[in-house]
């Protein structure tokens, strides 16, 4: 699965954790405009319900707005 990154809409944790919101999933990647672009993603990864974290280039579960 692929995930499409927005970096221009920004995540944050309690920790001040910053990262960046999945537009969509999908089983494979398609040409998009930068900034957005494309990573790999675990096969149960939910567009707005998981983050990419900059810090260690994961995609984790979307953390509570501060």
């Amino acid at each position: 699965m692929k995930a499409l990154i927005s970096p221009n809409e920004k995540r944050t944790d309690y920790q001040g954790n910053v990262g960046e919101r999945i537009a969509q999933v999908e089983q494979n990647e398609f040409p998009v405009a930068a900034p957005l672009f494309w990573t790999d993603c675990p096969d149960d990864c939910v567009a707005d319900v998981w983050w990419y974290y900059q810090g260690t280039c994961q995609i984790m579960p979307t953390p509570p707005e501060v």
